[in-house]
């Protein structure tokens, strides 16, 4: 089954928490804090395989969570770090925020990884607060939670070579005779509903890959159809092959259908209609066909190649292969930055987050204030609240960051009910 479009859900692992610890040998008075730090939560990582080619591992599963870092130890031993939830993804497959649609990762070569979900760091125990004015502190961090996301994962094939036309031209054909894949083939439109894959060899012994490429019509740039469905199969290739039925079989007139393929092609994206293009004129075996290849030369407006085929009595098929095989020879380096907005293709995109102590203060219907922003929400979660030590440093840090003063504005008094997701305080003043 080819899928090549999937959302998922991702949880990196939590870091492990902190302890609370202290040195008691026999022969070591005043031993002091001995607690050891969480370790580091797992990260979420997409790597390529070049042996895949659909996306149907993630048809069935759709909620990845990484492994949670173990906890700290007494005598200052940290806890294991987890190790990293790696997801074989195939070459050609671009990850993207599914709330934003912004651009994670465009992944192409072999091997090449991204880190889509951080896990979080693990918690310091009670050692690392040790300082001259308190050395036996006895408080600890729980682990930064892992980061949480839903992605859209989309496959863009790699093939060297696209066959492009509209339904019932002849790819499917063409593709089964040069190549050992087995397209659906059928006297119908849009016999093809998925692309199909085929390695061609010349009889030169040069080789590429080519794909069947569902058909288009018009309006396919705006999604009718198959729409973005197969244009998104046409950004990779090199070299795009453009089919033509020459015999009118479905009564259609040739160059109309030409220049509708190519306002799509250039609708979709103005670069996707500057790819070389070669002219495929199929079906040559029809009654009339000569006649109607002339009326076609006719109207286009600058002299071009256009190689007569038929699919069906193997016409010309080593010409086509071999001018195929001499164009992607010629055609080495193609601008792929086909996402202007982007700027993220064929690479891992990473953008400098700043930390910033941003919170947010409404009211509940109850009269409650509810307190929100990353930074409150990640600190009540790393904060152990079984000690009082634990729950005075958060206390201190609440002031540090101006929640105090701010709750004062909005009108908070003694006794007033403030809310931390799930945990309620009591303002104090």
């Amino acid at each position: 089954m080819f899928i090549d479009q999937v959302k998922i859900n991702l949880k990196a692992g939590d870091g492990g928490n902190g302890i609370v610890a202290y040195r008691r040998e026999k022969y070591v008075p005043l031993g002091g804090p001995a607690g050891g730090d969480g370790g580091k939560g797992a990260s979420i990582v997409f790597q390529v395989d070049e042996g895949l080619r659909t996306l149907l591992d993630f048809r069935f599963q759709r909620m990845f969570k990484a492994e949670k870092g173990e906890n700290g130890q007494s005598s200052n031993m940290h806890g294991r770090g987890a190790k990293d939830l790696i997801l074989k993804v195939p070459p050609g497959t671009v990850i993207k925020n599914a709330e934003t649609g912004e651009i994670i990762a465009d992944l192409v070569t072999h091997e090449q990884s991204a880190v889509v979900a951080r896990g979080g760091r693990g918690g310091r125990g009670n050692s690392r607060f040790a300082s001259a004015s308190n050395p036996a502190p006895d408080f600890c961090e729980n682990g930064e939670p892992g980061e949480e996301i839903e992605v859209s994962l989309e496959l863009k094939l790699l093939a060297d070579v696209g066959l492009v036309g509209y339904p019932s031209v002849g790819k499917s054909t063409l593709l089964s005779i040069v190549s050992k894949a087995k397209p659906k083939i059928g006297a119908y439109h849009f016999t093809t509903i998925k692309p199909n894959l085929g390695v061609v060899q010349t009889k030169d012994n040069r080789s590429f890959v080519m794909a069947d490429l569902p058909g288009l019509i018009e309006g396919a740039s705006e999604g009718v159809g198959l729409g973005h469905q197969f244009l998104k199969h046409v950004e990779r290739t090199r070299v795009i092959i453009h089919m033509i039925d020459m015999g009118r079989t479905d009564g259609r007139d040739p160059y109309e259908d030409y220049a509708t393929i190519n306002k799509e092609l250039k609708q979709y994206n103005e670069k996707l209609a500057r790819r070389p293009q070669i002219i495929v004129a199929n079906k040559m075996d029809m009654p009339n066909a000569e006649e109607y290849l002339q009326e076609f030369k006719s109207k286009l407006e600058e002299d071009v190649e256009i190689i007569e085929l038929s699919a069906a009595t193997y016409q010309n098929i080593d010409t086509l292969l071999y001018k195929t095989a001499d164009l992607l020879d010629e055609t080495k380096d193609v601008d792929y930055d086909l996402d202007e907005e982007a700027g993220a293709v064929h690479r891992v995109m990473y953008k400098h987050e700043k930390s910033v102590d941003h919170f947010e203060i409404t009211r509940d219907d109850d009269g409650a204030y509810v307190v929100s922003g990353n930074s409150i929400e990640r600190l009540f979660k790393m904060t152990d609240f079984t000690r009082d030590a634990s729950v005075r440093r958060f206390a201190r840090q609440m002031r540090t960051m101006g929640i105090d003063d701010a709750l004062r504005e909005r009108g908070a008094k003694n006794g007033d009910t403030v809310r931390i997701l799930r945990g309620e305080f009591e303002f104090i003043e």
